[in-house]
């Protein structure tokens, strides 16, 4: 069996990085999505242990004493974590595990693990993406600049992924993450230890 992947998706709010997993998790098999903990309040929809497991600030504050997170952030206010349980089960399952984090997030887990596919989803300009951020109608004008402002950061990072998806036509840029994932499942050092073994001579 082979070792899992982790593909590790980033991208400013207002990116469309949320809906591209949805879809890619569709489209794949062999490929689980990372469910992450979090101190904020569950929006309309959303469902405990599926989008995410809400935890209180103190349940957060004691799995991070315990060392139970492969990566946490701050990001808007609330606490968000990856439990290390998740990347260890991918490893050994031979599923691929898909993370949806932000840029700090994604340099914990560079830091801490040598493996990995770092994908950055964004749109081609920040017009589209404060239009995007107006048509969902969940942020007032003022919480639009500062997501803004904090996209203009996060695109700093862009250069420590391996990928960059254009996200302007849903689409197409499910395309791109589709063949980035299918090219890193085919990748020598993933196979060849199999490849051996079933062409060993007897």
């Amino acid at each position: 069996m082979r070792e899992g992947n982790i593909f590790i998706v980033s991208g400013p709010s207002g990116g469309g990085k949320t809906t591209l997993v949805e879809r890619v998790l569709q489209d794949l098999n062999d490929l689980r999505f990372s469910v992450s903990c979090t101190t904020r309040k569950p929006r309309a929809g959303e469902v405990n242990g599926k989008d995410y497991i809400f935890v209180t600030e103190n349940e957060f504050k004691k799995m991070i004493d315990e060392d139970k997170f492969a990566e946490y952030a701050n990001v808007h206010g609330h606490m968000y974590g990856t439990p290390l349980a998740e990347l260890e089960s991918a490893a050994k399952s031979g599923v691929d595990l898909l993370l949806d984090i932000d840029v700090q997030g994604a340099r914990q887990i560079r830091q801490r693990f040598s493996r990995g596919v770092y994908c950055f989803v964004l749109p081609s300009s920040f017009e589209l993406l404060r239009a995007r951020l107006l048509e969902r109608g969940s942020e007032n004008r003022g919480e639009i600049e500062k997501r803004l402002s904090e996209a203009g950061k996060e695109i700093e990072d862009i250069d420590n992924y391996d990928y960059i998806i254009i996200n302007d036509e849903l689409d197409r840029a499910l395309e791109s993450l589709v063949s980035v994932i299918i090219s890193a499942r085919c990748r020598k050092e993933k196979s060849i230890g199999i490849i051996k073994k079933g062409y060993s001579s007897k």
